[in-house]
């Protein structure tokens, strides 16, 4: 079995959502059932163009890599993303912080997997990360920081199913925010979670 690198596997989300379909919903995202205060947004949404424009076209190199390879294990990819800061706008891309100004202080409607952060002996999650892919941060390495929504739960949610996803509902800011399991550089306060459904 071959281990499949952040890199080759963000490229292939990013050119799923290039297209206008996520990896886990297709299917009509016009917001009907939201509240219309709440306009749906896609992950895609969240990108800055100029950084999207540069994920769509990665460099040539980066097909030359191997699967398994030293050059794929993360710690390789993250030693040379410091070495190669400066001359690799690509590396830079993946892992961006940079956002879409004009979504801060939005009221948004977007679809997404829970990371719960901080939760009670009776699993009430009150702080979570939205992100756009199951298994993001807990099995997989993490997504770039702007596909990373860092959200505030006062009232606290309980879930039974975390691998399901959810549309969440809420005003969104430009935040950056770092833990041990990733970096967000979006915020936002909980207003509704529901489950999931086209």
């Amino acid at each position: 079995m071959k281990v499949i690198s952040k890199t080759f596997w963000w490229i292939g989300f990013i050119q799923l959502l290039g297209f206008g379909s996520f990896v886990w919903a297709q299917g009509d995202l016009s917001g009907s059932e939201a509240e219309p205060e709440f306009k749906t947004v896609e992950w895609v949404d969240l990108i800055p163009s100029e950084v999207l424009k540069i994920l769509l076209n990665p460099p040539s190199y980066i097909a030359e890599i191997e699967d398994g390879s030293d050059e794929d294990q993360i710690a390789s990819q993250i030693k040379n993303t410091l070495v190669e800061e400066e001359e690799d706008i690509y590396q830079q891309a993946l892992a961006s912080t940079d956002v879409n100004p004009v979504l801060d202080g939005q009221k948004i409607r977007i679809p997404g997997f829970v990371v719960p952060l901080e939760f009670d002996e009776e699993q009430t999650i009150s702080q979570f990360f939205l992100v756009p892919y199951f298994g993001a941060c807990l099995h997989m390495p993490p997504p770039p920081p702007n596909q990373i929504i860092l959200v505030n739960a006062p009232n606290g949610v309980q879930m039974s199913a975390l691998y399901e996803p959810f549309w969440l509902e809420g005003q969104i800011a430009t935040t950056i925010t770092e833990n041990d399991m990733a970096k967000s550089a979006y915020a936002m306060k909980l207003h509704r979670l529901s489950p999931y459904s086209e």
